[in-house]
């Protein structure tokens, strides 16, 4: 399964991201990156007002990165035209909380998860972070240290 992703229109609905942040959508793909080399999927991800338009480098082979030249469409336009071009509508989802998108998918026959579902499942995805709790300062004994000295040679300052 693949998926089709209005990509601003996800970023509003993940808490640790913000589209206020000049990274947002590095963020993202960083994030559905991260998601795609866990699940086995692949995300096409489509992002309004790029400069220049098309294709982007930050592009995998699991995850499309598309800017819609902001003169000439926006990032509706491009999903509702791909939607509209796909031929294997079962092996896509489309992922987008507008209602103009989720109903043109839908009489496609296309899958359709709005923005807070496939965050929640981006973040249930996540790996656990790791507690650190209290820093561990390990002591080495004076015996330890003479050993480590004796089994690679050097002798100790002073």
């Amino acid at each position: 399964m693949s998926y089709l992703i209005d990509g601003h229109n996800l970023i509003a609905s993940l808490p640790d991201i913000s589209l206020d942040d000049p990274n947002d959508e590095a963020r993202l793909v960083n994030k559905l990156k991260g998601y795609c080399a866990r699940s086995g999927k692949k995300c096409t991800v489509i992002f309004d007002g790029g400069l220049p338009g098309g294709f982007s480098a930050m592009s995998t082979r699991s995850v499309t990165v598309i800017f819609a030249a902001s003169e000439h469409t926006n990032a509706d336009g491009l999903i509702q035209r791909r939607v509209a071009r796909t031929n294997d509508v079962g092996k896509w989802t489309v992922v987008s909380s507008d209602h103009e998108i989720g109903s043109f998918a839908r009489g496609r026959r296309m899958k359709h998860m709005t923005s807070i579902q496939f965050a929640r499942l981006l973040q249930s995805s996540e790996p656990e972070q790791e507690s650190h709790g209290e820093e561990i300062h390990p002591t080495v004994s004076a015996d330890e240290i003479d050993e480590l000295y004796q089994a690679f040679g050097g002798e100790p300052d002073g």
